[in-house]
C-alpha cells in the first residue's frame, strides 16, 4: 500500500495557558490508501486535536506530518489551503450545506472553487457523485427539502468533489437515526473498497468503529493502540 499520511513524534501544547496544556504527546501513526480508520476514545482524549493535524487545519508543537510525501510542518498557509482544497475532503457532524444553493450546486462548490475543471465537467462530476450516492432525483432539491440522511449524503457527495486522497469525518453519524448512521458508515466501506479511498472517521459509537479496517485509540493525548 502507498502511505497516504505519516506522523512522525508529533505533540501539540498549548503554550498560551497560565500553565502548557498538552494534548497530544508523541504520535507516530502511518495510514495508507484504501483504509477505513476510526478515531475513538474518551472525551478530552485528543481525538479532536488529531482530526485538526490529520486535516491540516492546525500545526503540532513538535514532530513531522507528511501527506502523500509532502512535508506540511511549517509550510505556508496558501500551501495547507491547496492541500486541503486539492487532497482532503471534510465531512463534519452537521451537514453545513449551502441552504439558498441546491443539492448539485452544493456538491459544485469545492470544484468552483479549484478551477480545474470547466463548467459541464463539474456538472457531470457533481451528477456522477449523486448517483453514486443514492441521490440521483434529489439533485435539484433545497436542502430543506432534503431529510437529515439525505442531506449527510449529499455532504459527503461534496467532499468527495475533488477527487481528495482522503476524507476527514468527524463525527458523521451524530445528528442521524440508527439506518442513516448505519448507511453512512456503509458509504464509507464502499468508498474505501470499490475507489481505494482512505476513510479517517472520529466516532463515539463502537459499533459503528467495529466496521474500521482499524481502530486509532487515544488516551490523555497518547496512542494506546493503532
Amino acid at each position: 500500500m502507498t502511505t497516504v499520511l505519516d506522523l512522525k513524534h508529533v505533540s501539540r501544547v498549548l503554550t498560551n495557558e497560565a500553565v502548557p496544556v498538552t494534548l497530544l504527546h508523541d504520535i507516530n501513526l502511518t495510514i495508507d490508501h484504501g483504509e477505513f480508520v476510526a478515531i475513538v476514545g474518551p472525551s478530552g482524549s485528543g481525538k479532536s486535536s488529531l482530526m485538526y493535524l490529520l486535516g491540516l487545519l492546525d500545526q503540532p508543537s513538535a514532530g513531522d506530518i507528511i501527506l502523500h510525501g509532502v512535508n506540511t510542518t511549517n509550510a505556508p498557509e496558501s500551501v495547507l489551503e491547496r492541500l486541503r482544497l486539492e487532497k482532503i475532503g471534510f465531512v463534519f457532524q452537521y451537514h453545513f450545506l449551502l441552504p439558498e444553493f441546491s443539492a448539485l450546486d452544493n456538491i459544485m462548490l469545492p470544484m468552483r472553487k479549484l478551477r480545474a475543471l470547466s463548467h459541464s465537467q463539474m456538472r457531470q462530476r457533481a451528477e456522477e457523485l449523486l448517483c453514486y450516492f443514492g441521490l440521483k432525483k434529489a439533485g435539484h432539491r433545497l436542502p430543506g427539502q432534503l431529510s437529515g440522511g439525505e442531506r449527510q449524503r449529499v455532504a459527503i457527495a461534496r467532499a468527495m468533489a475533488n477527487d481528495p486522497l482522503f476524507l476527514m469525518a468527524d463525527e458523521p453519524s451524530g445528528n442521524l437515526d440508527t439506518k442513516n448512521a448505519d448507511l453512512v458508515f456503509s458509504l464509507f466501506e464502499r468508498l474505501a473498497k470499490e475507489q481505494n479511498k482512505t476513510v479517517i472517521t472520529i466516532t463515539h459509537d463502537p459499533a459503528l468503529a467495529a466496521r474500521a479496517h482499524r481502530q486509532i485509540n487515544l488516551v490523555d493525548g497518547q496512542l494506546v493502540t493503532a
